[in-house]
């Protein structure tokens, strides 16, 4: 896995964090404007004001591109948590279609298989040790289930019967790959590194051009650096599967485990 800078912090301490470098600048740039404000004449002033504006535009504009990539990602993880649920449900029902001496072990394996996946879905993504130990229990799981398959297409070949089941579980096998690739993507790091950055910059600048007009804008300037510091936590929260406040609902998994127990 790359190594990551930010992944390993919480949400909550990034944007605490960020929202504080933002005021040391607004700070530090409205003293410093404060000095040189009787040494700048107004053809500058206005250029100052001019960066402001183009510096605040590139920041909305990277919010949005942000934000619109950790949305596709959490409903992207959504939609493939849903796929694996409707896999193993489709799994479940054509159990059915097995020789009869199989379906006993075939339901058992498969409950034991949903309840790996909604543990293993509960566990944050930073405790690696503990995922990867679940994931190897459900590799076991799904190495018996493909056993049960062909020893039950020996007994019976027909494709409508065993090949229906084969068909499913394979389905299923991929569709738990396809949910954990989804889980390790995020939005890259580069990019919001470099949102962080236009962040400061643009805290720097109104305090500088606060500083030229020798006026303090102090509400103004901490309401928007408060809201955009709120939409920083969203964004990185999204991109924060299993960890953060915005969860991805696992209603469909725990329903398939429900059924099994009822």
């Amino acid at each position: 896995m790359q190594q990551q800078l930010l992944y390993d912090h919480s949400s909550l301490s990034i944007t605490l964090g960020l929202f504080v470098l933002i005021a040391v600048f607004n700070e530090c740039g409205f003293r410093i404007g404060r000095f040189v404000q009787n040494r700048t004449d107004d053809e500058i002033k206005s250029l100052t004001g001019a960066i402001q504006a183009s510096i605040l535009g590139m920041l909305a504009l990277l919010l949005g591109f942000t934000f619109s990539m950790s949305m596709q990602r959490y409903d992207n993880r959504s939609q493939a948590l849903i796929a694996e649920a409707n896999a193993i449900g489709t799994v479940i029902l054509r159990v059915e279609l097995l020789p009869e001496r199989y379906r006993s072990e075939a339901n058992r394996l498969l409950q034991q298989y949903v309840e790996q996946r909604v543990a293993v879905g509960k566990i944050d993504l930073t405790r690696r040790a503990e995922r990867r130990d679940y994931n190897l229990r459900i590799a076991q799981l799904q190495s018996r289930l493909w056993a049960l398959a062909v020893a039950s297409a020996q007994d019976d070949p027909r494709p409508v019967t065993s090949g229906a089941f084969i068909n499913a579980l394979n389905e299923m096998i991929d569709s738990q790959g396809r949910r954990n690739a989804l889980l390790e993507m995020h939005v890259p790091e580069v990019v919001l590194l470099l949102l962080f950055v236009v962040f400061v910059a643009s805290g720097g600048i109104l305090g500088y051009s606060s500083g030229l007009s020798g006026h303090r804008v102090v509400a103004p300037t901490l309401m928007v650096s408060l809201l955009i510091s709120l939409i920083v936590f969203i964004i990185i929260d999204l991109d924060r599967p299993k960890r953060g406040l915005i969860q991805v609902n696992q209603n469909s998994m725990l329903m398939l485990q429900q059924e099994g127990l009822d």
